[in-house]
This record gives C-alpha cells, structure tokens and sequence, in this order.
C-alpha cells in the first residue's frame, strides 16, 4: 500500500487542525494519502480514547483517506526510544510515502515536540538497511521519504511556505468537526478546554485567512522546512 503523503501526529486530530486543507487538496489531485497517530489521546480532558477513535475514522471518511492507524503509544509519555521509533519504521517502511508531515518541533503542548523529533529521526533510520524490521510477518525493505515537512500547529514559529486551502478550507472545518467531543459543542457538560470554546474557531479561520494572506489567497496552512519557498499551490511542488 504506497502512499503519496503521511501525516504523522501525536494525537488524533491534531493533522486535522493543522493540515488537512493540504491533504484534501492532494487528495482531489489524485494522490493516495494517509494519517498514523501515535497515541489515541487518551488524556485529553473531554471525551474517551474510545470515542476519540470514532471520531477519527469518521474524519477519515470525510477527508478520503486511503488509509489510518495508529499505533497506541502512551499519551502525554511517549519517548524517543528504540521500540518507539521502530514502531514508526514498521508503518513507513509499510507505507512507503514520498512525504511525511510531522508535528511541530516546538509548540505549547510539549508532545508536539516529542513526536516531531521521533517522526525526524524514524524517517532517516527507515532508509538504513541494517535496520531489520517485519511487518505481518514479512521482511520489510528500507525506505526513505523523499521529504519531510512539519506542519504549524498553536505557535507560529514563522512558515518556510504556505499552501493554499481556500477551496478546501470549508470540507476542513467539516473534518475538524467531526471531532465532536473536543471542541465546542453548545450546551456540553464536558470541561471547558483551550480548544472547546467558540473563541477557537474564530482562532482558526484567523490563523488560516492571516496564511493566505501572505500569499494573495483567502485561506492557508503554513509548513516548516529546510529550503524556504513563498507560497505554493500544492505541497507535491516542494522537494
């Protein structure tokens, strides 16, 4: 199962909030794309890992996923250590994308960090042939993504480029809503967190117009790399 592109992230719904206007751009475009999260979010202060899982298979259904897993790390403690990162080789050796999207390196949640680094270092170990690893009960063989982005999520660190979502940014607040349990719901009886008031969304869409801006567009998702570029219409344009 080849896959064009594979966001990465910490926790369920985080490539939602961050970049899922770029996915379902590429998506249109003909790309197969896919989601791993590590973790089933299982700390978060409203809902239920369980729940939380729902939510993401219906996401996934809206965005058009080829595929999504994810891998059960421990929420809120997960490490940069061999199993850990061998887990990751397992999926992009299974997967085979040309580009991976990864957490932010540094943001207010400090697991955005974590698995920005674990994801950076399992891409380079991924293309090592003395790393053995199966998969199914199969040899698995090195592979290496051609790329490696890392998506903008609380902090605006400044992005490298920007890609425009403004055709997509509408079917985005609608994958993002499917996350029912996490953000604002009138009259929930949940506790009230950074991301469940309506004040967020108005955040969001100020965020994504604030982007486009930058490159003449209404709406974008700013992504961190090595080589900066201004804007782009597709984030296939940037190797």
């Amino acid at each position: 199962m080849n896959l064009d592109i594979l966001a990465i992230a910490a926790h369920p719904d985080d490539v939602e909030l961050a970049c899922s206007g770029t996915l379902i751009k590429e998506i249109k475009n003909g790309k197969r794309v896919g989601i791993l999260d590590l973790t089933r979010g299982e700390l978060g202060s409203r809902g239920s890992a369980e729940l939380r899982t729902e939510e993401a298979h219906e996401s996934a259904r809206l965005m058009g996923l080829t595929a999504r897993e994810q891998l059960q790390l421990k929420d809120g403690f997960f490490e940069s250590t061999e199993q850990e990162i061998r887990q990751i080789i397992q999926q992009i050796r299974r997967f085979k994308p040309q580009i991976i999207l990864a957490n932010a390196p540094s943001d207010r949640h400090p697991d955005h960090g974590r698995a920005s680094e674990l994801v950076r270092r399992a891409s380079f170990l991924s293309g090592l042939v003395k790393i053995e690893t199966e998969f199914d009960g199969e040899i698995q063989l090195p592979h290496r993504p051609q790329s490696l982005f890392f998506y903008i999520q609380d902090r605006n660190s400044g992005p490298d480029f920007i890609v425009d979502i403004s055709t997509e940014y509408e079917q985005k607040q609608t994958c993002i809503a499917a996350f029912k349990s996490q953000f604002y719901q009138a009259g929930s009886s949940e506790p009230e967190t950074p991301i469940s008031t309506q004040s967020f969304w108005d955040f969001l869409e100020a965020r994504a117009r604030d982007f486009g801006r930058s490159i003449g567009c209404e709406f974008g998702e700013g992504f961190i790399c090595e080589k900066g570029v201004v804007g782009t219409n597709r984030i296939t344009d940037v190797f």
